[in-house]
């Protein structure tokens, strides 16, 4: 397991730009694919579910954008 982490870990230092949007494209869509499965008495616990973890790890990576974002700007104006 350790092995494939530090693999996954090269990779995502080679990625692109358009690399990482497909695998954010791919990811919807698995999600997607995933909610159409769900019942319909599943349907709130699922959009509750996915709700949580969308916030869970979007305002994680936003936080850090913003603070890269902020230290590049005052590197820039220096």
């Amino acid at each position: 397991m350790k092995q494939l982490m530090q693999v996954a870990d090269a990779y995502m230092k080679r990625m692109t730009l358009w690399d990482m949007g497909l695998l954010k494209i791919c990811m919807c869509a698995i999600g997607v694919l995933l909610g159409t499965l769900a019942s319909f008495r599943e349907k709130k616990v699922v959009r509750t579910v996915a709700g949580l973890i969308f916030v869970a790890t979007y305002v994680p990576v936003m936080v850090r954008f913003v603070l890269i974002l902020g230290e590049e700007l005052s590197r820039r104006r220096c």
